[in-house]
């Protein structure tokens, strides 16, 4: 058995942004050297034993992600290599940062393999990099995105909205540089304040403005208008494209495709028989009767400890209904049969009809057609049902809906 995506996890950063709380550690010089050198020896005998166990075989995707996985250097270029040794993904991400992102590293990605570079830029206005602790100044973004460009990588940015000092007015002028940049693909997100950062306890010292709900979902709505008006096409709640450049390996992780993270707090996520044939790799779980679904995540550098959560077919089913109203593809009918074997058919079309009456949903057809085709009556596929506009501005109470689906109505 060979997953569908493999996920690579660096943990390593020159300084912490003052948001962040992911499991990064930051490091420079001969502590990163040292540090780094013994990590990526520990993950590579973790690929290997991976690609021994058959795992790797037909991966279609591969996503290296972190921390700033381009501190790293020349050991990076290193792991693409063992990686695409084993494997042929029709697509291999790099995150990278634009301060060590350099014509050196993105030459040798070039010819090792990788096709795809994700830029960390978060905004474009000097200030507002400086308040998130970023290194790296607007003007390094651009020559980083303009690099990636050159050398023929498929090139995505992400951006952070409601920043606290952020106007409209500077936010628009990142997004229409981050355009200018002719990207292939952006991902907007709004700003979250994580317990134990140095951005909340600025904010709660009154250091900082805390930053405004309302004032986020409006930037992530001009976003929208100005990013597809520009030929950037959103197929994700918080995911702009051009035509062919959407990420192949985030689709994966939406549409319930099995995926194998390495490194430290790398998550998988397998189905119960995909995990049958990989189960040698985590030596932690025997599957509970029923389960449909295993997720865990990495919580040391060797790959023996494991955070496991399975999940029932009815819970996988309703975690799918709720990623597919994320997508603009939305829900398909084949999804919603699926979920009528599991769930009460009552139910889900009671839920979908609450999502459509408040504006959250959108029907492809009929509803006598879509109970048609929960009945089997009649064969239809394609798009059933697709966040609106306003479902996509109230993400959270659609997905809330969707995910309550994963228990009887009279649970607690």
């Amino acid at each position: 058995m060979s997953v569908d995506s493999l996920y690579i996890h660096i943990p390593f950063c020159h300084a912490r942004c003052t948001y962040c709380d992911f499991d990064t550690k930051a490091a420079c010089g001969s502590q990163l050297l040292s540090q780094g050198d013994a990590y990526v020896q520990k993950l590579l005998r973790r690929v290997r034993d991976a690609a021994r166990a058959g795992v790797l075989e037909r991966v279609e995707t591969v996503y290296i992600g972190g921390g700033t996985p381009t501190v790293l250097g020349e050991r990076l270029v290193d792991i693409v290599r063992e990686i695409l040794s084993y494997c042929n993904p029709v697509e291999f991400t790099c995150e990278a940062n634009p301060e060590s992102f350099t014509p050196e590293l993105a030459f040798a990605f070039s010819h090792a393999g990788v096709t795809r570079v994700s830029l960390g830029v978060q905004s474009l206005d000097d200030d507002e990099l400086a308040l998130l602790g970023r290194i790296h100044s607007s003007s390094q973004a651009e020559r980083a995105v303009g690099l990636a460009r050159s050398c023929g990588f498929s090139t995505s940015v992400d951006l952070i909205c409601g920043l606290p000092g952020q106007t409209m007015a500077s936010w628009e002028k990142t997004l229409d540089r981050a355009c200018a940049l002719e990207t292939d693909h952006v991902s907007v997100y709004p700003l979250m304040v994580e317990d134990g950062t140095p951005l909340s306890r600025a904010i709660e010292a009154g250091r900082v403005a805390e930053p405004d709900e309302d004032l986020q979902a409006e930037m992530m709505d001009v976003a929208r208008s100005l990013l597809t008006g520009r030929g950037l096409e959103r197929y994700e709640v918080a995911s702009y494209a051009r035509a062919g450049k959407e990420c192949r390996h985030n689709i994966a992780y939406w549409t319930g495709k099995s995926y194998l993270g390495l490194g430290r707090s790398a998550a998988s996520m397998f189905s119960s028989n995909d995990y049958g044939a990989c189960a040698e790799l985590f030596d932690v779980l025997d599957v509970p009767s029923g389960a449909s679904r295993i997720r865990m995540v990495q919580l040391d550098d060797e790959g023996t400890a494991f955070d496991v959560e399975t999940l029932s077919s009815r819970e996988a089913l309703a975690e799918d209904l709720m990623l597919g109203a994320r997508m603009s593809r939305g829900i398909s009918y084949d999804l919603l049969r699926r979920a009528a074997a599991v769930i009460p058919p009552s139910r889900l079309l009671e839920t979908l009809k609450e999502a459509v009456d408040l504006g959250l949903l959108g029907l492809s057809d009929s509803w006598d057609s879509l109970e048609a085709a929960l009945s089997c009556d009649v064969s239809r596929s394609g798009p059933c049902a697709m966040p609106t506009r306003q479902g996509w501005l109230m993400g959270n109470q659609l997905y809330g809906m969707l995910w309550d689906l994963h228990e009887d109505a009279h649970s607690s």
